[in-house]
């Protein structure tokens, strides 16, 4: 039997060691259904039941350590490779858009020609805005969720064991942070037996930018409705731009400082130095381009084609002018934290 590392390495590496992404490619892949993370606001990392194909029953697996973005070294890149950078922005009026809304129209054109059939992406319950990895197959469904997320204290990859095994779907978009992005890539470059199926069924990759992400119940309980007495359903809109904006339902608005919230941060999100998703088709964010646009960081050819799609579409207007150099500054700043 060829020996490959299993959860309890992971358990070690990572888990243990505070560096876990939460990303959900572990939960994803396991074959055995061993690997879940609980609802339970003390607990960031995925729990195992106990057993393992592997180490259990001696039958060779390893698909979880295969898939951990924390097991392999990052490659300290800014901006990474890319083919061009570009201002984009949907031509049609996207509620809960952020920025301009580039990559929600790229995914609905995707849908309305057959491209995807499947995204993978993040969304939040609209009262309490905790969120929820989500399986979307439709163009409608990608309108109402869009917007973007800054409590990705949830495995996103968790719903694509849904998409690729029980629904069998072969054309999946997957939107999501650096992180994610490195788990995809790790799904489409990998020959293992048990990975292949996944990385097979992902046709999209879309990076968002990030300097890191939030636990829900320390940032939302914690922070907002205990310190600054805010409701969770009192917030129609957070955004982060050198502060927390936060637009309550009263028209109000409420500027949080960052030093506020660090002690919401994930602890995972810590050992992480990559900002534009260097892994992904298309890499997105707000930095670069003027209030209602969205900065693309076009790498692939693939990227470039659905790009392409949906300009051609009319649901995509783009323009070539951007600041590279904000983009860079801010990835230079997450690189040397």
């Amino acid at each position: 039997m060829t020996k490959k590392k299993t959860y309890t390495a992971l358990q070690e590496e990572v888990w243990d060691a505070g560096i876990c992404s939460g990303c959900g490619a572990c939960v994803a892949v396991c074959p055995a259904d061993a690997l879940y993370v609980p609802d339970d606001p003390g607990i960031v990392r995925p729990i195992s039941s106990g057993y393992c194909k592997q180490e259990t029953d001696q039958v060779p697996c390893g698909a979880c350590y295969e898939v951990c973005p924390r097991t392999k070294p990052e490659n300290g890149e800014l901006l990474g490779n890319y083919l061009s950078c570009i201002g984009a922005r949907a031509t049609t009026e996207i509620s809960h858009k952020q920025s301009g809304g580039a990559v929600t129209a790229i995914l609905a054109d995707a849908f309305s020609k057959g491209l995807i059939n499947g995204v993978i992406t993040v969304t939040e319950d609209r009262w309490t805005h905790k969120p929820i990895s989500v399986l979307v197959t439709s163009a409608g469904e990608m309108l109402e969720h869009a917007g973007s997320r800054y409590n990705w204290s949830v495995p996103v990859l968790k719903a694509l064991k849904t998409a690729v095994v029980t629904k069998k779907l072969t054309r999946i978009a997957i939107i999501g942070t650096p992180c994610v992005m490195q788990a995809a890539r790790l799904m489409k470059d990998s020959s293992h037996d048990l990975v292949r199926p996944f990385g097979k069924a992902i046709r999209l990759m879309v990076g968002l930018f990030c300097t890191e992400s939030f636990n829900y119940y320390p940032l939302m309980e914690e922070i907002l409705k205990k310190k600054h007495n805010i409701q969770q359903y009192e917030i129609v809109r957070m955004d982060i731009k050198g502060k927390l904006e936060l637009t309550l339902s009263d028209g109000n608005t409420e500027n949080i400082p960052l030093k506020e919230i660090e002690s919401a941060i994930r602890e995972g999100c810590k050992s992480c130095k990559d900002f534009t998703a260097l892994d992904a088709d298309i890499s997105a964010g707000s930095v670069g381009t003027p209030e209602g646009w969205t900065t693309l960081l076009i790498r692939t050819g693939v990227g470039d084609q659905f790009v392409k799609s949906a300009v051609h579409s009319g649901m995509l207007e783009v323009m070539q002018e951007t600041d590279v150099t904000a983009v860079t500054r801010l990835a230079e700043k997450k690189i040397s934290h």
